[in-house]
């Protein structure tokens, strides 16, 4: 039987952030987006999402997609029968991250969502190309679709995060890391210091993309995904 596909969205997307993989792969398997708005912790994101996935499942998960992908292997380690980190991060917040969360939230409590993604997270995402100006129109919809309250869960589940770098010492399923080349957010160290920690991990590095290449480079991912999926 082919194992379902689980993708983990980053912080305020949705299903759209991986709709030309979706479009792609799910003709021959199953593909879930999972929902990752409704608790504080991402302890609890993850013990949400397994709540409502199939038993045994191939994870794939984009930035802070991939944090609460490395929360699921450690809570459920045998039900993850593949493992690809996309553009993410192992380590805990930074302190100085850590220290403008706060004040972030009170913005966008104060109605500030579009302003804050505008100013604040928006221009971090995305490599130079054609088709910037047009993601960056999906990333405020996928934004205001989810709202403030998904905000504040996501914000203090990404300040308050483990480190997982010891849960992926533990990982022995085949693991793809992938990261655009140009991820300002998530820099290619870090992918390279995941793909060290985790035993035959394979490194994918898309070029002409930043943050956000299920969207900015859709087949050159797509198919570094499909390879992962079939070997």
């Amino acid at each position: 039987m082919t194992l379902p596909l689980v993708l983990l969205p980053g912080m305020m997307c949705d299903a759209r952030l991986f709709l030309p993989q979706v479009e792609a792969l799910s003709a021959r398997r199953t593909t879930v987006v999972a929902d990752l708005t409704g608790a504080p912790t991402m302890a609890g994101l993850a013990a949400a999402a397994l709540a409502d996935l199939p038993s045994r499942f191939a994870l794939a998960g984009l930035s802070m997609g991939g944090i609460v992908a490395m929360e699921v292997v450690r809570q459920a380690p045998g039900r993850v029968a593949r493992l690809a980190l996309l553009d993410t991060n192992p380590r805990a917040e930074l302190p100085g991250i850590r220290a403008r969360r706060e004040p972030q939230i009170g913005r966008v409590l104060a109605g500030g969502l579009a302003r804050v993604m505008r100013d604040e997270m928006k221009p971090n995402y995305l490599a130079a190309g054609p088709d910037r100006a047009r993601i960056l129109d999906l990333c405020m919809a996928m934004a205001l679709a989810l709202g403030p309250e998904a905000f504040v869960n996501q914000s203090l589940a990404l300040r308050d995060r483990p480190d997982q770098q010891e849960t992926l010492r533990r990982v022995a399923v085949p693991t793809l890391i992938l990261c655009g080349r140009d991820d300002a957010l998530c820099p290619l160290d870090r992918h390279e210091l995941m793909a060290g920690l985790v035993p035959g991990a394979r490194l994918a590095i898309i070029e002409g993309a930043g943050h956000l290449p299920t969207l900015e480079q859709p087949a050159a991912t797509t198919a570094a995904l499909r390879r992962w999926l079939e070997e």
